[in-house]
């Protein structure tokens, strides 16, 4: 098994291509051991390594987010881990976690219904402009509601704390959204 590695535009985050799928629906982020440990063997197993502080798992892609040491040091920990999981034939999600990854994705939207049209359409633009963008890069950018003209977002994987990430919602989505919905006026970050 041969992994690649990505440069990503947050130096803390490396973006590891394993050549196999890694989620057939949707995404994972984890920011903490406890919480991944109980929801994916493989995600468990990345953050064992000392430094790792968060785990995103795209369509083929894991992210990998680290804090303190060099990813010269890292690096070989993490591609052990990786091959280790995916040789071994081990599910990437625990049953059940997926799905319950995707109820919380949509529980906590927020939007009048009277701006549900609006809502459809800002989604759309994300979905087929925007997030395949993004996962290029080693993140994703999720919906989180519409209120009063303003779009708000939950940036995950590399964008999670990027510097570039306010560059990027400010003048690339805010824009985009802006030219094709003329009712959004700015676009913000959430948790």
């Amino acid at each position: 098994m041969f992994i690649q590695t990505e440069a990503t535009p947050n130096p803390a985050t490396l973006k590891f291509l394993p050549g196999v799928v890694v989620l057939t629906d949707g995404t994972a982020d984890f920011r903490d051991a406890a919480s991944a440990s109980e929801a994916s063997p493989l995600a468990g197993a990345l953050f064992s390594v000392p430094g790792v502080t968060g785990v995103f798992f795209g369509y083929d892609f894991v992210t990998v987010t680290k804090d303190g040491p060099d990813w010269q040091h890292l690096k070989p920990a993490i591609l052990g881990a990786i091959m280790e999981h995916f040789m071994a034939g081990r599910p990437v999600m625990n049953s059940g976690s997926q799905a319950a990854a995707d109820t919380a994705e949509t529980d906590g939207e927020f939007y009048d219904k009277a701006d549900e049209e609006i809502v459809v359409t800002i989604k759309e633009l994300l979905d087929t402009r925007v997030r395949p963008a993004v996962a290029q890069d080693g993140g994703d950018i999720t919906f989180r509601g519409y209120e009063n003209g303003t779009v708000f977002l939950n940036m995950k994987g590399a964008c999670a704390g990027c510097p570039s990430s306010t560059a990027t919602l400010k003048h690339g989505i805010q824009n985009l959204l802006k030219h094709f919905v003329p009712e959004v006026q700015q676009v913000e970050q959430v948790a």
